[in-house]
């Protein structure tokens, strides 16, 4: 087919089909393109819908010169034509495109994984004669300029000046395959895309960051490979993006209508409100209960605030999950990573420390400079992620999430890379006992291998633990039993989309604040258990709770009021979260005289403190008599005439020997350091 037949063609359509929206677009300050649906050109004209398909490029340029051919438009830059609604047919995975695909309009969808800043391309110059000063305009389609060979009108060859340049935005990124598409162990494919004009305008912006997930329509192109000293026969394959559009969205992005706002404010007036959300986190998994309400809180999240110094206090609440195997911990993240538009799924021995904050890398577009591609918790930026076996992670990994967790911010600087990025993430993890199973009478930081100042960065630890019980056994077989007989059984009360936009509605339109009846019940409460009388017995003070639990009970009650959508935190919001907060800690937190100390969850319970501060006595006063060196078997007997048990006792002379205050100048002797 001739250009000036898809031009003729293209015209009529959207003479008869698009005068209305064109028009709109002309008229708009928000709208800079055409998008015109693929189904309605192939019932107007198939002929010209299989061609669009198979010489994209062609027709393309045929729409755009229709659309500056109608009369609707006033001067200025016309609308650039995007498609969209392709046929299945045109849907490729990334790892699937081939060189039978170049030319063609195809359908991807990933998750970008790197986006370089927007860049000027040069797409027409002109050139002056250099004899007779005739200007001739040079389309560039090529990463090379290309200048006039010869002069048209004088004939001449020569050195040809480029007088004038224009330009076109342009913005490279590189978008990877999402992980739901790939079987097995397959690995997820990358293909970079070029966005050009409107497609990188700052209102576009938004959808386009790393870690967004979209779809794109583009044209396929070659692009030959690097090689010294002359052309290489082999090609790089890249796509010219035609439309994009978001496929995964932050809560604040959700589309929602008149009548799912009447929907969400008649949901939130319903008096079985939590018990529906509540059975609404994981249906198919038995019990739980507190837990799956702590997750509900979770998915609301709490109010964010500025403090008059700048600094921010967060508002996302962090939730560890720390269990014997077979207790269904990693069905419970996966099933929340599926619920928020924004999340993602990661498991601990599979991800770094780079992959979780952020990495520089090389690009060429970038003019071979270094640029940052950011890792699993900023691309979650106001979304959350699940990171699986969190202490199969190195330790020098672990520490990348310490800054993210609390300041929500993850700092670079690498390669000349200094740069803040936002990590405004809830983090919902799961971690399994050191030896398999957990237990209750040890510190929890002894039997995970977490370092104890990230342990202390989660609001609420729970311990999930498989103990034997007729009753429960029983029911809990049952079932199991009832969803495979028929897994269609088990619904949720609230569909998942219901809830999302629900979710969506609450974050964004709901600021709740403390009212004076909700911070005297959490001031009470504070102060109760922090001064509760104290035995004479006791060496050294418990800390039953910290400032750090009092944040965590205020995220907890605004969450608990943002359910109901409503402004205020209520004395009841309040109990809620203390309720929460104290089935959380008399797992992690009680000791043998079924009080709290909160640094048993960091692993310097008082009393172990009491027991260091002994040993540390016995090996003063028995180095005071001998100078050469103090027998390890006389300062465990002397500490065991005081209480300390001899484990107990080797325990703490190890840790004092890794931090370096003692040594050993000969088998089974010590010496203080200084």
């Amino acid at each position: 087919m001739e250009k000036e037949e898809i031009i003729r063609r293209a015209v009529e359509f959207i003479e008869q089909n698009y005068l209305k929206e064109l028009s709109e677009v002309a008229m708009s300050d928000e709208k800079f393109s055409l998008v015109i649906d693929f189904e309605k050109l192939d019932k107007f004209d198939p002929e010209l819908a299989e061609l669009l398909l198979d010489d994209a490029e062609r027709v393309i340029e045929g729409f755009n010169a229709a659309v500056e051919e109608t009369e609707i438009l006033e001067e200025g830059q016309p609308p650039k034509v995007r498609f969209t609604n392709l046929p299945e047919t045109s849907k490729v995975k990334i790892s699937n495109i081939r060189s039978s695909h170049i030319g063609k309009l195809i359908v991807i969808s990933g998750i970008i994984r790197m986006a370089t800043d927007v860049r000027p391309t040069l797409v027409v110059g002109t050139f002056q004669c250099p004899s007779c000063g005739t200007l001739i305009d040079v389309p560039q389609d090529d990463v090379k300029l290309k200048k006039p060979e010869l002069c048209p009108s004088c004939g001449k060859r020569g050195r040809f000046k480029i007088v004038k340049k224009e330009f076109v935005d342009t913005q490279k990124i590189t978008i990877e395959e999402s992980p739901e598409a790939l079987e097995g162990g397959e690995q997820p494919k990358r293909i970079d895309a070029f966005l050009k004009e409107d497609l990188v305008h700052p209102k576009m912006q938004k959808s386009i960051t790393p870690g967004s997930k979209i779809e794109l329509v583009g044209v396929v192109k070659e692009t030959p490979t690097y090689v010294r000293g002359g052309e290489s026969t082999r090609f790089d394959l890249f796509i010219e993006a035609n439309n994009v559009t978001p496929i995964e969205r932050e809560f604040e992005e959700i589309e929602i209508t008149k009548e799912d706002e009447k929907k969400i404010r008649e949901l939130s007036k319903d008096k079985d409100l939590n018990t529906k959300l509540i059975n609404s986190v994981a249906p198919t998994i038995y019990g739980y209960d507190e837990i799956k309400e702590s997750i509900v809180l979770q998915l609301f999240g709490g109010v964010r605030k500025k403090r008059p110094d700048g600094t921010w206090t967060r508002g996302d609440i962090h939730i560890l999950l720390v269990g014997d195997p077979g207790t269904a911990k990693s069905q419970l993240l996966r099933y929340v990573s599926n619920i928020a538009p924004k999340a993602r799924y990661v498991s601990g021995k599979g991800a770094s420390g780079a992959g979780l904050t952020a990495t520089v890398t090389k690009d060429d577009f970038a003019g071979g400079g270094w640029i940052l591609e950011a890792g699993a918790l900023p691309l979650t930026n106001k979304g959350i992620v699940c990171v699986d076996e969190i202490d199969k992670m190195e330790k020098h990994d672990t520490v990348a999430m310490h800054e993210a967790m609390e300041q929500q911010t993850i700092s670079i600087a690498k390669a000349n890379v200094h740069a803040t990025l936002r990590c405004e993430t809830t983090v919902l993890a799961a971690a399994n006992p050191r030896l398999g199973r957990f237990d209750p009478r040890e510190p929890l930081a002894d039997q995970i291998d977490l370092p104890p100042p990230l342990i202390n960065r989660f609001d609420l630890i729970y311990t999930i633990r498989d103990v034997p019980s007729k009753t429960s056994d029983e029911k809990l077989a049952r079932y199991v039993l009832s969803i495979h007989e028929n897994p269609e059984a088990v619904e949720p009360a609230i569909d998942k989309d219901t809830l999302r936009k629900y979710i969506a509605y609450a974050k964004t339109h709901v600021q709740p604040k403390l009212t004076k009846a909700a911070e005297d019940k959490i001031v009470e409460y504070f102060v109760k258990l922090r001064n509760r009388r104290v035995n004479v017995e006791e060496e050294i003070r418990k800390i039953p709770i910290s400032p750090r639990q009092l944040e965590a009970l205020i995220r907890m009650a605004e969450a608990s009021a943002r359910i109901r959508l409503s402004e205020e935190v209520t004395a009841e919001d309040a109990e809620r979260a203390i309720r929460l907060l104290s089935e959380s800690l008399k797992e992690v937190a009680m000791d043998e005289t079924g009080e709290f100390d909160i640094d048993r969850v960091t692993g310097h319970s008082a009393e172990k403190r009491s027991k260091t501060y002994k040993v540390r006595d016995v090996i003063n006063s028995l180095t005071a008599t001998y100078k050469d060196g103090v027998s390890v078997r006389m300062i465990i007997e002397t500490a065991q005439e005081m209480g300390v048990d001899p484990k107990d006792t080797e325990k703490i002379l190890n840790e004092l020997a890794r931090v370096g205050e003692i040594y050993e100048p000969k088998p089974g002797y010590i010496k203080k350091s200084f």
